[in-house]
């Protein structure tokens, strides 16, 4: 008793006296030491890391490479695989003795395992979710302490890159015995008006021993301006170690959350003992609804909205997969000027950023948990994990991400090999009814490409939306066997390019001796087919919810059409070396847009556009005709040579000529039309090609290409002239090379240096290519055909110009300016 009376005393003295009525919060990103490979005595206290390489969080020790032959191509050629560790040393006022303390990891690349002093206390075999530790019990207060953890990712343990180490963000929280869970509000607006919104919100409340009684909880709405808007506050007598607070809140005059006005509130919950606030905690969230049907689609706040969405798998480019927030943010804005409103996080959790920017910024979400289930595909993927893990690793997604207004739906798999086997049906049933028990909110999803074998197990037939990967012949067959289904694509088109390549004459081919492919939008693997044919589906078949288009971004690994043999079962793949990266992307590596941008743009924006291909640069070839195609949302395009009229052509005629889309891969082809995009086959003369579109008979947009000079001057183009002095603030600069007279030169491949003095260094470069071995981190770069980027990062605490140099030989030096604050 005399014990259980001195903890409650030095609960409340510390609570009081320090005045911590916050839980403290706090980055616990910098200051690592790291090394790749092991000793066998990293974990101990006293294990000597004066050698080890110092570095700052979120890190992907893969990306640095070097990249080689050895490793998977599915993986991108890089050094995916190993063990390493790293280690922080770190001390804790003795003030804080009788507090918790706790580190969240937001993920881990992967077989994370987390040592205290010595101690093993977690570990995470999923490199995808993030998961919180409690170091209280082996904290020594007032001393050092060194946290050690141990990586260990396996080679063919996925289909696509997924970067090695410590990733994701790292935070460190002290907060008292008494405190809002981990993850612990869930927030719901069960009924939405724009009078009013009745807030539901259950709060999860963790007690330490010892400490049961009588608190309250008072929970405030806080709207963009910082003002409370709504209160409610209960009594509750906590008998337990944890507790769950409902409480109902009516919210006057709502700010809706929707694609165009993404308002955002604050959540503040307030324990309280005998008045004092012992533990605060911040949720966001939006107040929206969102219905399904098979009759409507999708209604978000009751008005319709089609799924006009992407596939992003993880990683960002040249930056590897270390998570950072203006490298997704720029990823969004590319996404969103295309005409983008929705992505698929495939095939795994994202990062908290992702889903932070995207209930920021207006964008609707699929989270998608899991590729594989019980059956393999890769040696050493998630199915060794899955009887143990899958349930923890389910339930966790939905916890953290379950408040965020732009998750729309939950995705339980992608082409699990489970559609062909009997126990689909079964697994489907039991991994809905989890995410329905975590959030009934929101429906469940997968996606198949194995039909009729999954809706003849019971697979498809278990979870709330079928999606589809590459059937839209069967959308309208599905539906009249099961009308009462709700479909979409899940994966549509998977179309191959290389930024700026043109290959004639257009028949197809199943590879080149460029290890590139035709931007000319025609090209595809055997299973999938140009995007002209899913806008006609989905045109069409109006009761499909949308499409996913595989793929927004290109992405590392995975370098269809180019990705070799399998050596043996669920092996490596010896791929078409160099290649080594995807060319599924509407957008390069880099974020430099494909051709495929602007015909996506062209049917899913209405503000006046036009776009032609191929370039003007074709002297000195053999090819008498080019074809030029031309994208546009307007009614009309006429095409100038030199100033001279090659006629005008009317948008979407003749939708006829949509059936025979499926053709365009596997025969040479004649004619090329097709309602979604115009064509003229030109004479080349060199000179200036002009295509001018109008909209009820007015110009509305022009586009010009030029016949290019020899390469003669570099153009730095910074994407921000101003970034943050916090260490992780990124410019993106574009690296243009022009003739003497500023016209961009299509087929340049210069070699450009860089130099950068001042508080910013290089993060990375690249070029878009998917075909080579060129380092992302170094002080150079080659242009593939006419562009490369730098991109350079901040230094923390260090404000002032930077300057940025760029040369090569032959070509006239350029400089510019980046601030940071």
């Amino acid at each position: 008793m005399k014990y259980t009376i001195s903890l409650v005393v030095l609960f409340l003295i510390t609570c009081y006296s320090l005045g911590l009525e916050k839980r403290e919060r706090l980055s616990f990103n910098q200051n690592w030491r790291f090394s790749l490979g092991q000793t066998g005595n990293e974990s101990l206290y006293d294990f000597n890391d004066t050698n080890w390489r110092h570095l700052h969080l979120p890190h992907d020790w893969a990306i640095e490479g070097p990249f080689d032959e050895k490793h998977d191509a599915r993986t991108g050629g890089l050094p995916v695989s190993g063990t390493a560790w790293y280690r922080k040393r770190f001390t804790l006022d003795k003030s804080y003795q009788g507090k918790i303390v706790n580190m969240e990891f937001d993920g881990v690349m992967n077989n994370a395992e987390v040592y205290i002093n010595g101690q093993r206390v977690a570990h995470r075999p999923f490199g995808y979710i993030g998961f919180e530790v409690d170091l209280t019990p082996y904290v020594n207060f007032g001393q050092e302490n060194v946290v050690a953890v141990k990586v260990a990712p396996e080679e063919l343990s996925s289909r696509w890159y997924p970067g090695a180490g410590i990733y994701r963000n790292v935070w460190m929280e002290i907060k008292n015995p008494v405190h809002v869970a981990h993850w612990g509000t869930y927030i719901t607006t069960p009924q939405v008006s724009e009078e009013e919104a009745q807030v539901n919100i259950a709060t999860t409340i963790d007690v330490a021993p010892d400490m049961a009684g009588s608190y309250s909880l008072l929970s405030r709405i806080i709207d963009k301006e910082g003002t409370i808007v709504a209160s409610s506050e209960s009594d509750i007598i906590i008998h337990d170690k944890q507790v769950t607070v409902q409480q109902i809140i009516n919210l006057q005059s709502p700010h809706l959350w929707d694609l165009d006005n993404p308002y955002l509130y604050q959540l503040e919950s307030l324990v309280k003992k005998d008045g004092n606030t012992v533990d605060t905690y911040s949720s966001t969230f939006g107040v929206r609804s969102i219905e399904y049907s098979n009759a409507e689609g999708f209604l978000l706040n009751g008005r319709q909205v089609r799924f006009q969405g992407v596939c992003l798998h993880h990683d960002l480019g040249p930056l590897g997969a270390a998570v950072n927030y203006r490298a997704t943010q720029r990823q969004l804005e590319i996404m969103k000027q295309m005409g983008v409103n929705a992505i698929r996080t495939s095939h795994n959790p994202p990062s908290p950023e992702q889903i932070e920017l995207c209930d920021k910024m207006g964008i609707l979400v699929q989270i998608e948990a899991f590729d594989c289930w019980k059956a393999p595909k890769t040696e050493n993927g998630y199915h060794k994990y899955w009887d143990d893990w899958h349930e923890r690793d389910l339930r966790d997604m939905i916890k953290r991400d379950r408040n965020h207004p732009s998750v729309v739906m939950y995705s339980i798999g992608n082409e699990i090999v489970e559609q062909r086997l009997s126990r689909g049906g079964e697994l489907a049933k039991s991994l809905t009814k989890i995410c329905h028990d975590e959030d009934p909110t929101r429906p469940v999803t997968a996606g198949f490409n194995m039909y009729p074998a999954c809706v003849n197990n019971g697979l498809a037939g278990a979870i709330d939306l079928v999606g589809f990967n590459y059937k839209p012949t069967q959308y309208d067959n599905l539906l009249g066997k099961h009308p009462d289904w709700i479909v979409y694509g899940s994966e549509t088109s998977s179309c191959v390019s290389s930024r700026g390549v043109y290959h004639l004459p257009l028949d197809n081919y199943d590879k080149h001796e460029s290890l590139q492919v035709s931007s000319y939008d025609i090209i595809s693997p055997p299973w999938a087919y140009p995007p002209d044919f899913e806008f006609y589906a989905q045109e069409t078949m109006t009761r499909s919810l949308g499409e996913f288009v595989w793929t927004g971004f290109d992405y590392l690994g995975e370098p269809t059409p180019y990705n070799g043999q399998d050596n043996h079962t669920h092996g490596k793949w010896t791929g078409d070396w160099p290649s080594r990266s995807s060319y599924f992307g509407i957008v390069d590596l880099c974020g430099f847009p494909k051709d495929r941008f602007y015909l996506y743009q062209s049917v899913w924006t209405d503000e006046p556009m036009v776009h032609i291909l191929p370039h003007w640069n074709w002297e000195g070839t053999q090819h008498d005709s080019i074809p030029v195609f031309c994208y546009t949302n307007c009614d009309e395009a006429e095409l100038f040579l030199n100033g001279q009229s090659l006629g005008k052509k009317v948008m979407g005629e003749d939708k006829t000529t949509i059936p025979s889309v499926f053709n365009w891969w596997k025969k040479p082809q004649t004619t090329w039309d097709s309602p979604y995009r115009l064509n003229w086959k030109v004479k080349f003369e060199p000179g200036e090609l002009k295509i001018v579109a109008y909209k009820n008979g007015k110009a509305a947009a022009i586009k010009t290409i030029v016949t290019a000079g020899e390469p003669a001057q570099i153009r730095l183009i910074p994407d921000r002239k101003v970034i943050e002095a916090d260490g992780y603030d990124l410019s993106f600069i574009t690296v243009r090379i022009e003739d003497k007279q500023g016209n961009f030169c299509p087929l340049a491949d210069n070699l450009v240096h860089f130099e950068v003095k001042g508080p910013a260094t290089i993060a990375a470069v690249g070029n878009g290519n998917a075909a080579t071995t060129e380092p992302f981190q170094a002080n150079y770069r080659k242009a593939f055909n006419g562009l490369c980027m730098l991109i350079i990062k901040s230094e923390k605490g260090n404000t002032g110009k930077v300057s940025i140099k760029a040369y090569s030989d032959e070509l006239k030096t350029t400089n510019v300016q980046v601030e940071t604050r």
